[in-house]
């Protein structure tokens, strides 16, 4: 081999190497951006009690973990989210950051949030923490945790 096709060869190398760089900046900033765009609609879903929103954007296996411990599957969230017996008058995920890591996106934020209970107006603030995961193109919210503060 000689000093330029040596050279051309590590140069190609070393463009294709960029390329998958790229490639995997390129889907970490899409996936990332996925996932925020989910947990955006999943905020507007839970303030408007959407159960056919909710239901698209949770897999099948949601576990859902509310401060006090109760824990909920998916038909159970949904149906208690949208049962009509809160209102939320505004939610706020404050401070959010989003990791992903393979085909997981770990979520943490501080919630915020307003609503109308058994005739009170309530408010809480907590810690909450999503596992998202990733089926197929989607991405789907697998497990939420939440702790008082």
């Amino acid at each position: 081999m000689t000093k330029s096709s040596a050279a051309a060869t590590v140069g190609a190398r070393s463009r294709t190497e960029d390329m998958m760089t790229l490639n995997r900046d390129h889907a970490a900033t899409t996936d990332y951006e996925a996932v925020a765009k989910n947990v955006e609609a999943f905020r507007l879903a839970q303030i408007a009690a959407d159960p056919k929103a909710l239901g698209a954007l949770c897999a099948d296996d949601l576990s859902y973990s509310h401060s006090s411990g109760f824990l909920e599957d998916k038909a159970a969230f949904i149906a208690n989210a949208t049962d009509g017996k809160t209102e939320f008058l505004s939610i706020t995920y404050k401070d959010p950051t989003i990791k992903i890591v393979g085909p997981a996106a770990i979520v943490r934020f501080h919630w915020l949030a307003e609503m109308m209970t058994g005739g009170q107006k309530v408010a809480n603030s907590l810690h909450i923490l999503m596992n998202w995961l990733k089926q197929g193109d989607d991405w789907k919210l697998l497990s939420r945790s939440a702790t008082k503060l």
